[in-house]
C-alpha cells in the first residue's frame, strides 16, 4: 500500500468547506488549547468563513482530506508591517510526530518573508507544554504572558506570548 503524500496549500474562498471542516475539528478535539470555541465558529455564516480567508490560511491535505491548519495575521500599520501573528495551529492527533507542523511553519515563514515580515508572533496556552516545546524547537522565544488570557471550564488559563525573528 502506497502512503498518501501530504500537500500544503494556501486556501481561498473556494476552499471554505475544507477550512470549515479542519477548523471545527481542531476546536472540537482540543477545546482547552484555543481561545476560540467550537460554538463560536460553528454558527458562523458562510460570509464570515470567507472573510476569515482574506488573511493567509494554509491547510495540509492528505489526499483530499484536510488534516492540519495554520493561519497568519499580518499587521496592517506601516510601523508594524514587519510583524505577523501565527494563528489556528493544529495537526490531527493521528498524524502528529510526522513533521507536518514543521512543514506548515516553513510554509508560513516563507510566505511571511515574501511579504516583508521579519517577526512572527503567537500566543499559546500555558498548559499546552507540547506546543510550547515545539515552538521553542522552531526558534520561538517566550516574550511574556497574559494572565488569565482565556477561560476554559471556569478556569483562567494564562497565554504565553512567543516571537521569532526571521532571517533576512
Amino acid at each position: 500500500m502506497v502512503e498518501q503524500k501530504i500537500t500544503i496549500l494556501r486556501v481561498g474562498p473556494a476552499d471554505k468547506d475544507a477550512f470549515r471542516r479542519i477548523r471545527l475539528e481542531a476546536l472540537r478535539s482540543e477545546p482547552a488549547f484555543f481561545a476560540s470555541t467550537f460554538d463560536d465558529w460553528d454558527t458562523l455564516p458562510d460570509k464570515a468563513w470567507h472573510r476569515r480567508l482574506n488573511n493567509p490560511v494554509f491547510i495540509a491535505f492528505l489526499g483530499e482530506e484536510p488534516v492540519a491548519l495554520i493561519g497568519l495575521l499580518p499587521e496592517k500599520g506601516s510601523r508594524s508591517a514587519h510583524r505577523a501573528t501565527v494563528v489556528m495551529v493544529y495537526v490531527r492527533k493521528s498524524l502528529r510526530g510526522r513533521g507536518i507542523a514543521s512543514d506548515l511553519f516553513s510554509t508560513v515563514e516563507n510566505y511571511a518573508r515574501d511579504i516583508g515580515v521579519t517577526q512572527l508572533e503567537l500566543t499559546v496556552s500555558a498548559e499546552n507544554s507540547v506546543a510550547i516545546g515545539f515552538y521553542l524547537r522552531e526558534g520561538f522565544i517566550e516574550i511574556g504572558r497574559i494572565p488569565g488570557g482565556f477561560i476554559y471550564k471556569s478556569k483562567e488559563i494564562d497565554e504565553v506570548l512567543m516571537a521569532r525573528r526571521l532571517p533576512v
